[in-house]
């Protein structure tokens, strides 16, 4: 060999192979950061998946909570509208509002799995709780419907009961009257005569006496069979009218006063009678003690005022 002569080929060769060894480096370079961009990708995703669920179940509590509480309101009003208070109700209401502050108080992807099944437990307890108030509420309205008819069919009968006791009230004051009417004594056979100063009696013929002539008055009757009025004592009144409509009245003589349908009036003698009904004859004897006025005298009797 030709000592001047230069090895070219074995000097490309040593490039050709240092070029292949840089491209596979580069090679298994680009494919190492490929396969970790690949399992960071995956990651990731992983990660946004997670975040997402663990999102997703943050909201399906908070709205758990937030028709816990919505029903717990619920209940206090039906209780109030019932006239009762529940004291625990409250507390359980305020408890629910604690929670849900600080349910809404997590971020995306910070409620853990812990956390989830702590929520999710007292979520159970609290709709179990839920149910039985319910429970209890419907029990108590049933009870008021019951008494509610109770009360109302026990005023229908008040209201029917006092009807019927205001019938028969009125029946019993209107039987009261009739008999207070048809017990009334009546006076028949009335006889009027005088009685002159020399004490002799004439008998009113022609319903004149001469003023003069006459000492004093006599009023002679029989009280007519009443079988309604009780058998007892009754007050008999005389009035003697005189011409100009008053009242001959003097206390001297038997006078007094006495009340004729509410108002006071006087009257000229009065005789207490125990009636029994045996149409007993009573005589008034009436002496004025002065002359008596000339005109029309009238006579009136009356049983107790009547």
């Amino acid at each position: 060999m030709d000592p001047n002569e230069t090895p070219e080929p074995r000097s490309n060769n040593s490039r050709v192979l240092l070029w292949v060894a840089l491209v596979l480096v580069l090679l298994g370079i680009n494919g190492v950061l490929f396969y970790l961009n690949q399992q960071k990708g995956q990651k990731n995703e992983e990660l946004t998946t997670e975040v997402k669920a663990k999102d997703s179940k943050l909201q399906e509590q908070i709205k758990q909570y937030e028709t816990l509480k919505a029903d717990f309101e619920r209940q206090s009003q039906e209780l109030q509208a019932l006239g009762l208070s529940n004291d625990s109700l409250e507390a359980k209401i305020a408890g629910v509002n604690a929670d849900l502050l600080k349910l809404r108080s997590f971020k995306a992807g910070s409620f853990s799995i812990a956390q989830q099944n702590l929520f999710k437990t007292r979520a159970a307890n609290l709709e179990s709780q839920l149910r039985k108030k319910d429970d209890d509420i419907a029990a108590l309205k049933k009870d008021n419907e019951t008494l509610y008819t109770e009360t109302t069919t026990l005023k229908e009968r008040q209201n029917k009961l006092t009807d019927t006791i205001s019938t028969i009230a009125r029946t019993n004051q209107d039987l009261s009257e009739k008999v207070n009417v048809a017990s009334r004594l009546q006076s028949e056979n009335i006889q009027v005569a005088i009685i002159t100063n020399k004490n002799k009696e004439k008998d009113d013929d022609k319903d004149e006496f001469k003023a003069k002539r006459v000492e004093k008055i006599k009023v002679s009757f029989n009280l007519a069979r009443n079988d309604v009025s009780p058998k007892e004592t009754k007050a008999i009144y005389m009035r003697i009218l005189e011409p100009d409509g008053a009242a001959l009245y003097n206390l001297s003589t038997g006078g007094g006063t006495f009340t004729v349908d509410g108002q006071e009036s006087f009257y000229t003698q009065k005789q207490d009678v125990v009636f029994d009904n045996t149409k007993q004859k009573l005589d008034f004897v009436y002496a004025k003690g002065a002359d008596y006025k000339k005109g029309q005298h009238t006579v009136e009797l009356y049983e107790s005022g009547r």
